[in-house]
This record gives structure tokens, sequence and C-alpha cells, in this order.
């Protein structure tokens, strides 16, 4: 993994560098019956559901070393949800209420450092209205203002979810100055969104890379490079012939490949 750790830059003033790392993540299930695709759905709310992916982006803010500022969840019906997490680089200081003047309200708190920063997740189960796959998708952001970096959370929210396909990108937007008026618009090395990836993690999945470093502009696609059709069947069944298992095999890469290409198969 790269090392995020650079010689650090005194800048003038405070850091105005806005990294922002977004994915889609999809779970990919071969369900069979109509019976099958709503129990796989409810297994999904309930696994996912937004005191779980809260519990997620509450750790994920402390990777990243931010503070959290504001929490907001839901469980959406029929299904689906979520969480979004405002933050800040610097702690919630406290600040006493000015007891010699009780006609002007004081506030209970100030934020200092507040940068604009938030963390949000949102999950999208469906599935396919009679060819017996479904999909569950997971979009995820993570802004950060200042010298916080979300990339230290990548690996973390990776295992966080059942995961086939990605689509990561990182963007950082913005520029900053140091003390000699310098514009500086990034503060760390990077040339692949892989560079931040465990081996562990790069070995599992086949991936390329679409980068455009002069916007500050990167991106990877993944796919899980291992297939074993019992992981895709929601409900284990020891009674497939191998033409039921082959129709199924092709059923589930189709869909894999349809989402990670971008483009539907047509016949």
């Amino acid at each position: 993994m790269n090392d995020q750790t650079n010689q650090r830059i005194e800048l003038h003033g405070f850091n105005n560098l806005t990294k922002t790392l977004s994915f889609n993540m999809y779970d990919i299930c071969y369900t069979e019956t109509k019976k099958e695709r709503e129990a796989y759905i409810e297994y999904i709310d309930q696994e996912y559901n937004a005191d779980r992916l809260q519990h997620i982006l509450t750790n994920v803010t402390d990777m990243i070393g931010a503070h959290i500022l504001n929490i907001a969840k839901q469980d959406y019906v029929p299904q689906g949800s979520s969480v979004t997490i405002l933050v800040s680089e610097g702690p919630v200081v406290e600040v006493p209420v000015d007891s010699n003047n009780d006609h002007i309200p004081m506030p209970d708190s100030v934020v200092m450092q507040l940068d604009k920063s938030h963390i949000t997740v949102h999950t999208y189960p469906e599935y396919h209205p009679y060819e017996g796959i479904s999909t569950f998708r997971a979009d995820i952001d993570v802004s950060t203002c200042g010298e916080i970096s979300p990339l230290k959370a990548l690996p973390y929210l990776i295992h966080s979810f059942e995961t086939d396909i990605m689509a990561i990108d990182y963007r950082v937007r913005g520029f900053t100055r140091d003390v000699n008026g310098h514009k500086l618009y990034i503060d760390h090395d990077i040339d692949s969104i892989q560079d931040y990836l465990p081996d562990k993690i790069k070995a599992a999945y086949d991936m390329y890379d679409a980068n455009v470093p002069k916007e500050q502009i990167y991106y990877t696609k993944c796919r899980i490079r291992n297939f074993d059709i019992a992981d895709y069947l929601f409900r284990p069944n020891k009674g497939l012939t191998e033409k039921e298992k082959g129709d199924i095999e092709a059923k589930v890469k189709n869909e894999m490949d349809e989402i990670f290409y971008g483009k539907e198969k047509t016949e």
C-alpha cells in the first residue's frame, strides 16, 4: 500500500483542498423464485439497515481522523437505507453561556475548523422481474476538506460490503496556498487508487484505471476474479444438474459483464 505520509508543507491559512472518494459496490445473487427474490431483499435490508450503516460510517470517521457533527439516517419503504454524517477536521469546542447578560443568547457550542465535509451511503436492493437475478448496490461518498484523507478508509469500506463489482473514483478539487502564496492543487502523492489498496484486495479483483492526473481525477473499476457458483445461490441447492449450474452461471456472469462494462447485452 502506498505510504500516505508526505513531507509536511507549510501552508498559508486553512487547507482548502476538497478530497472526494466515491464508489458504487454491487453484490449479485441468483434467486430462482419470486419468494427467494423477496427473501433476498429482506436479507439485504436487515444486513445493511441504517443502524449498521451508521456503525460502518462512524468507524470511517475515526479512521480518517475526523469529528462527527451531525448524523441523519433513514430506512426506506419498500427497501433501502441512507445515512449521512457531517464531519469536521477539528473538534467541537464547548463555549460557556454568558451569565452576565440574560438577554443575549449565547451558543452552547461552536465548531472549530468547520470544513464542509461529509460521509454518506445509500443502498439500492433490486431484482429482475423474471430472470432470477437480484442485485444490491451501495453508493458511498467520503468528502473531506483539509488535511484528512478519505483514502485511508477505502480497504475497510470494501471489506464491509459483499462486493462483486466496484467502480471507484477519487478527485481533488480546489487549491490551497503555501506560505509564499503559491497554489497547491494536491497535497499528497497518487498515481492510482490501486496504490491505496492492500495486495489481498488487488489479488481478488481484475482492475483497470482511467486516470486524468492533470485534473486530479482517478478512477478504478474492479471485478471479482474467482467465480464459484455456490457463492451466488441465495439458497444452496445440491440437487442442481450440470446444465442448470451452467445456465445459472451464464446469467450471473452476464449480469456482471453488463455492470462492469456499463452496457446491456442485446441478442
